[in-house]
């Protein structure tokens, strides 16, 4: 079977018993009126062991500066759909055509306390494009394997204070970049609603 249709047949299926989707950076986002839409690009590479193309967010950006993410920003008006919305993000951040993108589904959005409502958009693309940065952006592209994101022993829980609260977070250390915050939660999401593909 095609790694889309095993990743269409994983979101089709219920969430297992006892798994807690995380929601929101902190507990008292989720019901605040009024979140700006936004949508990422979870884009899983086609091979025999796939992975999952992240970025590091250019140095110099005003928010997350520095910060491993999946491609993807703000829900722009002309975007037709969250899917449309992800996949122009996908081909502004990284030259990710939405061509090479067989989109299979969405899983539940992430609440942010910058005030986003995150819709994480699953999409099967081949192995090895040649994908080319927007340097203003993006300072890396790299690929962690599925494995090993969906490993539990890949993570770390920690904790920090965050907007007068203490936050606890799952964080993990892919080779030199540190996966952590709202794109740790998604991928934990993606996790528990793929299982093991």
């Amino acid at each position: 079977m095609r790694l889309a249709d095993r990743l269409r047949a994983a979101l089709a299926r219920p969430l297992a018993e006892g798994a807690v989707l995380y929601r929101a950076d902190l507990p008292e986002l989720e019901d605040l009126p009024d979140p700006r839409a936004a949508a990422v690009l979870v884009a899983i590479t086609d091979r025999p062991d796939p992975g999952v193309i992240l970025t590091q967010r250019h140095a110099g950006l005003r928010d997350h500066a520095g910060q491993v993410a999946l491609p993807g920003g703000k829900v722009d008006p002309a975007d037709a759909s969250l899917e449309a919305a992800a996949l122009r993000e996908a081909w502004e951040e990284v030259g990710l055509r939405a061509t090479d993108v067989e989109v299979v589904g969405r899983i539940e959005p992430y609440r942010t306390g910058s005030g986003f409502l995150i819709h994480p958009v699953i999409g099967v693309v081949p192995p090895d494009l040649p994908l080319v940065r927007r340097e203003a952006e993006v300072d890396a592209i790299f690929e962690v394997p599925l494995a090993t994101l969906f490993d539990p022993a890949s993570w770390t829980e920690e904790s920090a204070e965050h907007m007068g609260a203490i936050r606890h977070f799952r964080a993990m250390m892919w080779r030199e970049w540190r996966v952590w915050g709202a794109t740790a939660a998604m991928l934990g999401n993606v996790g528990m609603r793929l299982g093991h593909v």
